[in-house]
């Protein structure tokens, strides 16, 4: 009940700050949001949208920018404003802001930054805008989407309408199973945070005939990042976290699909992961050399070349995945992929934690869920059968260390049915919790009924392939 009533006073604080739309008042050009419909690619330049200002202001669009906002929740920017903040300050600010932004005088806040530890070390930095910004930046999306996206690449996954990562490496499997065996595998380095402000306007003004809002583009450019109490002003890069980056980031590499399509290559980008399959690695080398010297004289990019290789495709990553095999592939789950799984699993499962096997369970799941929804794309269900079966054993682990005692083992293994050579053989050993974990006692004490029935999800069953 009272979910209900506090998204219906969010809606209203929508329709008090923003208004109902006039006649007079323009519409938003796409009725999904940021899901226009899909369009086929036009090769010509069109004519540039112009007065896009006044159709990111509309009630109709502003009132679905605040609806993602407010769905996506986040963590707040520099300011400290929540979303659960933003519909009051819209009620008391929303005119103002709409006469900055159509005037061209509106200044973003500088973004707070967020470090986020990567699993093979360092840190990605995020950049979090205020709530405020955030819904501009949204409002903008809604409304260059359907100018932009049409005419972006097939090759191109990441960040866009009805694309995903599973597309993209489904179309990677096709290029190996065409005999394109070869993988030109390319490492843009630090591509976020090398993107020349200049270069990306002039991509953007391709299309836009609006000096609003290529100013407020560019003041979102060069908002600078908020540490330490100073802000900085940066002279390239666009920071990760706020709505606008990944549209600007796939219209600034829209140039390098471009040039892969004029050269008659197969390949697939998502967002800054870009690999191109030829036949042989000749061909590969020859393929490096080219789009190396392309990044770096066109688009200012540099080609890290520790990351970056040309190999045979199963022995390269995309996207978390491994292509196996060549006329007759699959999709199996890359090796780091899995570790990091590990990882998570023994940090939810570790008996320090001082939970119940309930709870561990329960967190177990939440977190399955999400990885399985991801990677139940992959064609190798005995790859996901060992990890079912090496989640239950951390869990007999789980179980054996809460039984600090041999009484206490020998009780608890009697009250799950066994007999009485079998507990106290199983309750006496001097075998570490690992080992034990495995033994025969443990098994037949809890078998894999008994995790079922406690509600932990299998990820073999939930598998798609």
């Amino acid at each position: 009940m009272r979910d209900s009533q506090d998204g219906k006073r969010r809606k209203n604080h929508a329709q008090l700050a923003f208004g109902e739309a006039g006649e007079g008042e323009a519409r938003n050009p796409s009725p999904e949001g940021t899901e226009p419909p899909p369009a086929e690619r036009s090769t010509e330049r069109p004519a540039k949208a112009e007065g896009l200002m006044e159709v990111i202001t509309s009630p109709e669009n502003m009132k679905k920018a605040l609806k993602r906002v407010m769905a996506n929740a986040g963590a707040p920017g520099t300011d400290g404003m929540t979303t659960a903040e933003l519909p009051r300050y819209l009620n008391q600010n929303w005119e103002r802001m709409k006469g900055e932004l159509l005037a061209g005088t509106y200044r973003p806040q500088p973004v707070r930054r967020v470090g986020i530890p990567k699993p093979d070390g360092g840190h990605r930095y995020l950049g979090i805008p205020t709530v405020a910004d955030r819904l501009i930046q949204q409002a903008i999306l809604q409304v260059l989407t359907p100018v932009f996206d049409p005419h972006f690449s097939e090759g191109s996954y990441g960040f866009r309408p009805h694309r995903s990562a599973h597309q993209a490496v489904a179309k990677a499997q096709s290029y190996i199973e065409e005999g394109k065996s070869w993988v030109v595998d390319t490492d843009i380095e630090r591509f976020f945070d090398n993107v020349n402000h200049d270069a990306l306007m002039a991509r953007v003004a391709r299309r836009i005939d609006d000096k609003a809002l290529l100013k407020l583009i560019r003041a979102y450019l060069k908002a600078g990042v908020m540490e330490g109490g100073l802000a900085s002003p940066p002279e390239q890069g666009t920071p990760q976290g706020g709505p606008l980056s990944p549209l600007l980031s796939n219209i600034y590499l829209d140039d390098l699909d471009r040039e892969l399509e004029k050269r008659g290559h197969s390949f697939v980008r998502y967002a800054d992961d870009c690999n191109i399959y030829v036949a042989s690695e000749r061909a590969g080398l020859r393929v490096m050399e080219g789009v190396t010297n392309f990044l770096q004289k066109r688009l200012k990019l540099r080609v890290n070349s520790e990351k970056s290789a040309v190999a045979r495709a199963y022995e390269r990553d995309f996207l978390s995945f491994r292509i196996v095999g060549r006329e007759k592939t699959k999709r199996g789950i890359s090796k780091k992929a899995k570790e990091r799984f590990r990882r998570r699993i023994k940090e939810i499962t570790r008996r320090s934690r001082g939970v119940s096997l309930e709870r561990v369970i329960a967190d177990l799941n939440v977190y399955l869920r999400g990885w399985i929804g991801y990677f139940g794309f992959c064609q190798t269900r005995s790859v996901l059968r060992d990890l079912d079966s090496w989640i239950r054993r951390r869990l007999r682990c789980f179980i054996w260390k809460g039984w600090k005692r041999g009484r206490t083992r020998y009780a608890g293994l009697r009250a799950r049915g066994l007999g009485k050579d079998l507990a106290a053989i199983t309750a006496g050993s001097s075998r570490s919790h690992w080992r034990m974990s495995a033994s025969p006692g443990m098994n037949t004490a809890f078998p894999k009924a008994f995790f079922s029935e406690l509600g932990l999800i299998s990820l073999e069953a939930r598998c798609s392939a």
